[in-house]
């Protein structure tokens, strides 16, 4: 089942053209990897296809339908949207924060029955921030903070999660956690769709990754199939070295083009 289509997707921003002519495809079962160098157009992917920014020309669809024609509650019920360094504005209870995410299965003035609260639940649990429930929001580090915008997302229960970065800023522990997190989400059929800079955790948990540059698709495939020598040189001046571990491919960044790192 193919959950999120994009064609021919053009999004200007103070009038510099920053996607152009993108095509996607997002089926349910599998966690897509969006990387490229700063600057390529991966948040702003994110955010067009969230329906956050209007588009110059193409069309997204959301389950075949027109993303906008759908409701925003109808489309918050169905696709989550993570930002990069989430901000919450008040000094609220994390389990609070986490509740609004269950906003768009709600009813209004309706307090949150014991479905919502086991939801609210499940999601702490599945980010490691259980402990955290009852401590306020600016009380904890950064890295736990990102964690809790990852629940209060997950908590909506969507069928597609849109996630700019959720592993930026994490320790390497937490940073595993959180993918295999996403694989997980996969893995009961939903479909997520991730921006990384970490080609590592690219190759090793994405299905599929696109490669952005300037604005354009360079290769889309495979991690292995995407991430060659050739193209890590053109996109991000790298060389890399690459291997398998228990059957799992994974890439390392090594040096610069231009000879800086180990050697």
């Amino acid at each position: 089942m193919t959950r999120i289509e994009a064609e021919g997707v053009e999004v200007a921003l103070g009038g510099r053209k920053v996607l152009a002519g993108a095509d996607l495809r997002l089926a349910a079962g599998e966690v897509v990897g969006l990387v490229g160098p700063n600057g390529a157009g991966k948040t702003t992917w994110l955010r067009a296809l969230a329906g956050l920014l209007p588009l110059n020309a193409g069309e997204v669809r959301l389950e075949g339908r027109a993303l906008l024609a759908w409701s925003r509650r109808e489309r918050a019920r169905r696709l989550a949207y993570l930002p990069q360094d989430a901000p919450c504005h008040w000094p609220m209870r994390i389990g609070d924060v986490v509740m609004l995410g269950r906003m768009p299965r709600l009813r209004p003035w309706v307090a949150p029955a014991r479905a919502d609260e086991e939801a609210v639940a499940r999601a702490l649990a599945a980010v490691d921030a259980a402990h955290l429930a009852e401590r306020r929001i600016d009380s904890v580090s950064a890295g736990e903070r990102a964690r809790v915008m990852l629940a209060r997302a997950l908590a909506a229960e969507p069928s597609v999660l849109l996630a700019d970065e959720p592993v930026a800023g994490l320790d390497p522990g937490h940073q595993l956690k959180v993918m295999r997190l996403l694989r997980g989400l996969a893995a009961e059929g939903r479909s997520v769709l991730v921006t990384l800079h970490d080609l590592t955790h690219a190759v090793r948990f994405c299905d599929r990754l696109v490669l952005l540059s300037g604005g354009r698709v360079l290769a889309e495939g495979p991690p292995e199939d995407v991430l060659t020598a050739e193209r890590l040189a053109a996109a991000f001046a790298v060389r890399a070295e690459f291997g398998r571990r228990g059957g799992e491919p994974y890439l390392v960044p090594w040096e610069g083009i231009d000879g800086d790192g180990p050697g």
